[in-house]
């Protein structure tokens, strides 16, 4: 059974922070590379940031600086520190299993319930 269930949204002030937990299954994080992806309201969904299995990360220029992208293996779960938050980082943020090949990412078709964040005063 594949299972990735994303927690720790909510409403931050602009300028504020929050971490984003993600808890996977053994099956699909084993090996494989994660990600965080976004989704606001009528937007398409976005990709975030992404780790190898080794630990290499990459970012979307949006989020450089500000987001850090984390996983413990022992654990099955990645995490997403987001600092500096904006009002234009409200969206539903999804995890994600996949593969990376330096920078490239590939999804797998497997994606969580997502959680809300809201950046707002």
């Amino acid at each position: 059974q594949v299972q990735l269930v994303e927690s720790g949204g909510g409403l931050v002030q602009p300028g504020g922070s929050l971490r984003l937990s993600c808890a996977a299954s053994g099956s699909i994080f084993s090996d494989n590379a994660m990600a965080w992806y976004r989704q606001g309201p009528g937007k398409e969904r976005e990709l975030v940031a992404t780790i190898a299995s080794g630990g290499m990360t990459n970012y979307a220029d949006s989020v450089k600086g500000r987001f850090t992208i984390s996983r413990d293996n022992a654990k099955n779960t990645v995490y997403l520190q987001m600092n500096s938050l904006k009002p234009e980082d409200t969206a539903v943020y999804y995890c994600n299993a996949g593969r990376k090949y330096g920078s490239v990412y590939i999804a797998f078709d497997y994606w969580g319930q997502g959680t809300q964040v809201t950046v707002s005063s």
